[in-house]
């Protein structure tokens, strides 16, 4: 029956992060792996959902966003960022971040294009591109501060080259690209005429003094940079799927068109809900990146004691660890594992590299979760020590 499937899709696994999780209610594992909170998301936000729903805000929306979210979404780029945007040309809501990449793609990609594409990656991003018929070129981040080097980036340029796909603060490294990167990366999507598609999900969870700098606030990339976000980490709402898409209209109006075909629109009631999450104060996110830095050091701490060696994430809420001091086990036999006989899912290290041999020695974590479940993982991690 093989010759009824598409070609794109034959290079195409199942998500390796999503399995580790029902593997993880097989065996009642702590679930380390897939980067939901266990912990409640604002009470502000869930009431202004059910109140929107009590409305009867339950219809359609208009496809590329309710006017109200469109217009609150503007309002936080030009307070957080001083970004102007127009939210009547240039915003799409969207299906979360996930649809809003593969909008993204589909609508600027042509088969054959390159995507650059820095990894480790999460591992969306290499499907998105075969979906689309697209070349991927990668380009490694070395540890331990998983940086890229210049030379090797401008070596992935061609005149073929679309896009960059840029994802900082970054899964699942915890990378947060300065400007001086940023600089150098502008710089070669103006040279080569690319496009830079950034996905900036996890802006406000960061650490040690990273600044997360939108790729579209630097000069030159304003009309060359697809921005894609969602409420899903910063609002503890995953399971909402709400999302948006900046770019210049030229380009607005193609992921319309793409949007509106693969999911006519995001749901309404939680839009209604998004203008109050996205109004919060600013001492939201001060206080989100500060729980966050503590969830983030505990996880070292008991991660280290355990000796794993890991890198420490300036952003987002995953660690890489390499447990080779544990085990010469590959990185999927580990991780089954852990699950079965430690009782912790993770994510094998693999399903982030292009060569599944680049990622053997490593093992992601994520740590959004209440202090009780981190406390549990950290004695069930003893049985390693």
């Amino acid at each position: 029956m093989t010759r009824f499937r598409a070609n794109r899709t034959l290079g195409i696994t199942e998500s390796v992060i999503r399995e580790m999780t029902r593997l993880a209610l097989r065996y009642n594992a702590v679930n380390l792996a897939q980067g939901f909170p266990d912990f409640p998301a604002p009470q502000i936000v869930k009431d202004a959902a059910c109140q929107a729903i009590c409305d009867d805000v339950n219809q359609y929306a208009i496809t590329w966003g309710a006017k109200r979210f469109r217009d609150q979404i503007a309002a936080k780029y030009r307070r957080h960022y001083g970004l102007e945007v127009d939210p009547e040309r240039e915003i799409t809501v969207c299906c979360g971040s996930t649809e809003g990449m593969i909008a993204s793609l589909l609508a600027v990609s042509n088969p054959g294009d390159e995507v650059i594409i820095f990894e480790p990656f999460y591992e969306n991003f290499g499907p998105d591109t075969l979906l689309c018929d697209a070349h991927r070129k990668f380009v490694k981040l070395h540890p331990p501060d998983w940086r890229f080097d210049p030379d090797e980036l401008r070596r992935a340029f061609s005149p073929r080259t679309k896009a960059i796909i840029i994802n900082s603060p970054g899964n699942p490294t915890g990378q947060v690209f300065d400007r001086e990167q940023l600089q150098i990366i502008a710089d070669l999507c103006q040279e080569f005429d690319a496009l830079a598609i950034t996905d900036e999900i996890y802006e406000h969870i960061i650490y040690d003094g990273a600044q997360h700098i939108p790729m579209m606030t630097l000069p030159g990339m304003r009309e060359r940079t697809i921005l894609i976000n969602s409420m899903s980490k910063t609002y503890a709402v995953t399971g909402w799927r709400v999302g948006w898409v900046l770019a210049n209209p030229d380009i607005t109006e193609s992921v319309r068109k793409v949007h509106d075909f693969l999911t006519v629109g995001a749901a309404a009631p939680l839009q209604e809900a998004g203008v109050v999450a996205l109004g919060l104060p600013d001492s939201y996110y001060l206080e989100l990146a500060q729980h966050y830095t503590q969830r983030r050091d505990l996880m070292l701490q008991m991660l280290e004691r355990t000796g794993f060696r890991c890198t420490i994430p300036r952003g987002a809420y995953y660690v890489m660890a390499d447990f080779s001091a544990l085990s010469t086990d590959d990185d999927v036999t580990f991780a089954r594992h852990l699950i079965e006989t430690v009782g912790i899912a993770a994510v094998p290290g693999s399903s982030f590299f292009g060569n599944s041999l680049d990622g053997a020695r490593w093992i992601r974590f994520c740590f959004p979760k209440k202090y009780d479940t981190l406390k549990e993982a950290e004695a069930r991690l003893k049985k390693l020590a």
